[in-house]
């Protein structure tokens, strides 16, 4: 009998355990790793929002629809990027996790007046 107590208190234990460890990773917060999707656009070589604002430490995606009929180049020494887009198309771009700051873009094509700044808070 003492043996047969033992067995189910330690399945008793491990049955606690299983799910104390199940409620601990689903207690995690997933928005951390989810990208957060700012979109900006481009219409008569000027971008709107030209100062779009992010969360810091996730990561980003950008999404950037050119509205002019011809093509522009979204550039970001920072970022390291360079896209064409087509007139009326719209590229994706995957940040990594930034730190609070000001970084800028522009489209090279027209780097003279066109420009923006992704503010990360």
């Amino acid at each position: 009998m003492t043996f047969a107590r033992a067995i189910s208190v330690r399945d008793v234990s491990l049955s606690i355990f299983a799910a104390g460890l199940a409620l601990g990773v689903g207690a995690l917060p997933s928005s951390a790793d989810e990208p957060v999707k700012v979109s900006i656009t481009l219409k008569d070589h000027k971008f709107s929002p030209a100062e779009p604002t992010a969360p810091a430490g996730q990561p980003i995606v950008l999404e950037v629809s050119n509205q002019d009929g011809t093509p522009a180049e979204f550039e970001s020494k920072v970022f390291r990027v360079e896209k064409v887009i087509v007139g009326g198309g719209t590229v994706t771009i995957n940040l990594r996790p930034l730190k609070p700051g000001r970084y800028r873009f522009f489209d090279d094509y027209h780097e003279a007046t066109t420009e923006g700044f992704l503010v990360v808070q």
